[in-house]
């Protein structure tokens, strides 16, 4: 989801809600505490320079629990920070508290928005020597048992 995605979705809701992945839903009285333009400038492991921009949230939850964000309010957020973010409509990355800080995409429902998992990849598999037939998504390799001659190993 990119910033103009937000905003237009902002505008027709009565209430802001985000789910995780899980399908658990934030606590309704988070806070939006940052909006910020976060700029990766790195070598992929091929010897690639690459740049990567996207607008960051940071999610969090406090005590207070009667604290509320508004749609109109969380719009009004977004176009102070056009100042910081510029006039590129950019990518949303969510920072959440977690056991660790985490980072996810976002989607929207149509009611809520959803934080999406990330992951890693490497950028250059063919400078790398990854054949196509060994190149394992995370979720696979989690359940997939290693057994002698089964090339995992």
């Amino acid at each position: 989801m990119n910033i103009s995605e937000m905003k237009q979705a902002l505008t027709g809701l009565s209430a802001v809600n985000f789910r995780l992945p899980t399908g658990e839903q934030l606590p309704p009285h988070f806070h939006v505490t940052e909006v910020g333009l976060v700029s990766k400038h790195f070598i992929d492991c091929g010897g690639v320079e690459r740049r990567e921009t996207v607008a960051n949230f940071q999610l969090w939850e406090a005590g207070d629990y009667d604290h509320r964000l508004a749609p109109q309010k969380f719009l009004h957020i977004l176009n102070l920070s056009d100042r910081i973010l510029g006039s590129e409509d950019l990518a949303i990355e969510v920072e959440y508290q977690q056991a660790t800080i985490g980072k996810f995409g976002l989607t929207f429902d149509g009611t809520d928005f959803v934080l999406t998992a990330k992951q890693t990849a490497c950028l250059a598999q063919d400078a790398c020597g990854i054949p196509a037939a060994q190149q394992v998504a995370l979720p696979q390799l989690q359940m997939a048992a290693c057994t002698p001659g089964g090339g995992c190993c």
